[in-house]
């Protein structure tokens, strides 16, 4: 039987019944006459060339007023506009999938499936994602927030699709198409993907990668003969005299037959310069203006009705937040934006507050550089997310952005170090699992002084559990030989950046999280930390509650603000507790462990990390040491399950480690 996807106007509201207090009219209905009678991308069938370029006028109009309101990826969704349209309206999706690479862009795509009505829930709490995501839509086949990972899927699909139809002859064989960008196809997963659809099998013939260039950095310009070749070769007609030849050549003797097609390969490549994919395996088509419907539609329909072509790269030309003139002149193309006026494009800024948890790494970082000039900087891409911009201005020649690539800067990184270097290795703590492998194999395992600054720990917003930094103190804190520390505040970071600068013994990570610190006064120097050593904030009180005995909690990371906030009311209400900030996960400062261990009749740990991390090495030690049996232990970790976009206070409060939630859990377990 046929398991395609039913007609997408059966289905039911993407986010459930619970979505409709969301459910408002929307506020452009009216302005957009072609967009309005479009729900869902069958309603865009039999509109000609100039009916489609107005809807695509009107998508780009409705995106811009969408993500004034909400705040997100602007220039990204503007700059495939026009794809967006072209591709709905060529191909019959849900049926044919359609993959976007990181889901940076998806926002019209998100317009034209279904959820227009609810595009205004953006990143919001209990609205959509600010990606694609299997369980919002049918027209989301893969969930995709972290980049370069389409090509993998697609291929994925189109053999899964094959096999299907292998078995069922009722089953109709679809287009599987990832539309990946020239920043995603740095990473060599890409190229692994590449590399094997040539040997895939069959239904690799399905599909259809298009390489969605919006910086210029791989093709010349886009000409009229470009435009002419591109159509001229993904025509019946040419296809059908390459196929003639090869039929010719394949009666000639093999070494004709090789000279032949390299001949007609190389051909191809000097007059549109896709040698390196053909190389690959790909029939390389391209570049055209990916703006321009009237040379899109007819390419995609070629490439449509193909047969036999094998898989294919569109190479397409389009300009990062196109037809909205203050993303075309900002330097970032208004790639992650706060909200804004549509009519000045000046974006809301929020009240002046503490400076960033990035910008004091950033500052003290610099510092450290410029008393050493060993020390170098690497990004995989996240230059200003990381707040390596500064240093790149101050530092050209000791900064490196190595390109979506985390593997590569791993172990980059790694080959610095065996040669004196001190090399900061600056990544969001989701991303660094991308890099896992290098950590443990290149740089642990050989004990090489790399330094991990690992930003966007903890639970990170509106970003959602695709970016929650969650995992890193257990996946880190497993490895012999590291150093693991997080600050509890932003004098705390600019600590253990120092620290970690003057670290030569082996690898050492300090991991921080999203968002402002408390607002302290920063020292002019940076104090070098004990490796190992915790420290007591708060010693405990007199204790008058029902049931007397000491409370102590634990803190690694930046709870600890919370934890203060728990002691004031466990104190009201007679234990008044001691509070201890941990510093490090790896290695425990064992003495103050046992310390607090023999003194108290609860110890609470609380990390912003999940299971198996930092509560996981102190229940140990105390297990290992006999001191287990003596004192309640209760560790508080982000539970097991993944949590949603939403503000960072909600997620916190969610996840059971905030305030509430520590009063809660220490009353419980002192019997009060």
């Amino acid at each position: 039987m046929d398991e395609q996807p039913e007609n997408p106007k059966n289905q039911t509201n993407p986010l459930g019944n619970e979505s409709a207090k969301f459910i408002k009219s929307i506020p452009t209905y009216g302005r957009f006459p072609l967009l309005d009678h479009i729900q869902y991308p069958v309603d865009l069938n039999n509109l000609s060339i100039e009916q489609l370029e107005q809807v695509a006028r009107e998508l780009r109009a409705e995106t811009i007023d969408v993500v004034s309101t909400t705040g997100g990826h602007l220039g990204a969704s503007l700059g495939v506009v026009e794809l967006t349209v072209a591709l709905h309206a060529v191909f019959d999706t849900p049926r044919d999938s359609l993959i976007w690479d990181v889901g940076h862009q998806a926002y019209p795509h998100k317009i034209l499936t279904g959820r227009r009505e609810l595009i205004r829930t953006l990143r919001q709490p209990g609205g959509l994602s600010g990606f694609t995501k299997r369980s919002e839509s049918i027209y989301d086949p893969f969930g995709a927030a972290h980049s370069s990972t389409s090509i993998s899927a697609a291929l994925g699909i189109a053999v899964a699709n094959h096999y299907k139809a292998k078995h069922d002859p009722s089953y109709k064989e679809r287009s599987a198409i990832a539309v990946i960008g020239d920043g995603s196809i740095t990473a060599g997963m890409a190229y692994e993907a590449m590399n094997n659809a040539a040997v895939a099998g069959p239904g690799a013939e399905n599909l259809i990668v298009i390489l969605n260039d919006n910086e210029m950095s791989i093709s010349q310009p886009v000409g009229s003969m470009s435009v002419y070749l591109s159509q001229l070769l993904s025509s019946r007609h040419f296809l059908g005299l390459r196929d003639l030849a090869a039929r010719v050549a394949s009666k000639l003797p093999e070494s004709i037959e090789k000279r032949a097609k390299r001949a007609e390969e190389y051909a191809r490549s000097m007059m549109t310069g896709g040698t390196l994919f053909e190389e690959l395996g790909f029939y390389y088509v391209g570049p055209i203006d990916g703006h321009n419907l009237q040379q899109l539609v007819p390419v995609l329909r070629n490439l449509r009705d193909a047969e036999h072509l094998g898989p294919v790269l569109l190479h397409i030309v389009t300009q990062k937040g196109y037809g909205y003139k203050p993303a075309e002149s900002s330097g970032d193309k208004y790639h992650a934006v706060s909200k804004f006026n549509v009519i000045t494009g000046e974006q809301t800024k929020a009240p002046p507050g503490p400076a960033s948890y990035t910008s004091v790494f950033s500052k003290e970082l610099l510092k450290c550089a410029e008393k050493d000039e060993q020390i170098v900087a690497i990004t995989a891409a996240m230059p200003t997310g990381t707040g390596l911009d500064k240093f790149e201005q101050k530092f050209p020649d000791r900064y490196f952005d190595v390109g979506i690539a985390e593997q590569h800067a791993v172990t980059f990184a790694a080959g610095l170090a065996t040669e004196g270097i001190r090399p900061f290795c600056a990544i969001y703590s989701s991303f660094l699992q991308r890099g896992y492998d290098q950590v443990m194999h290149d740089v642990v395992l050989q004990k090489l002084p790399v330094r991990f600054a690992i930003d966007r720990a903890g639970l990170v917003g509106a970003d959602g559990a695709t970016h929650a930094g969650t995992y890193d103190i257990a996946y880190l804190g497993c490895l012999p030989n590291i150093v693991l520390m997080a600050p509890s505040n932003e004098l705390e970071l600019m600590h253990m950046t120092a620290t970690a600068a003057e670290f030569d013994e082996g690898p050492i990570a300090f991991r921080f999280p999203r968002g402002p610190g408390l607002g302290l006064k920063l020292p002019s120097q940076a104090e070098i930390l004990e490796i190992g050593k915790g420290r007591i904030v708060q010693e405990m009180g007199e204790q008058t509650g029902k049931e007397k005995g000491g409370i102590a909690i634990l803190s690694f990371g930046a709870r600890l603000t919370e934890c203060l906030k728990a002691a004031e009311n466990l104190t009201e209400q007679g234990y008044s507790p001691t509070i201890i900030d941990a510093r490090f996960a790896k290695p425990l400062d064992t003495d103050l462990i046992n310390q607090i261990a023999r003194n108290h009749k609860v110890l609470i740990t609380i990390e912003e990390g999940s299971r198996g991390g930092f509560g996981a090495f102190v229940m140990e030690h105390l297990a290992g040491n006999g001191l287990l049996d003596n004192i309640r232990f209760r560790p508080m970790v982000i539970p097991d399950f993944f949590i949603h976009h939403d503000t960072q206070t909600a997620q916190y409060a969610q996840a059971g480690l905030d305030a509430t939630s520590i009063v809660k859990t220490a009353l419980k377990a002192i019997g009060a």
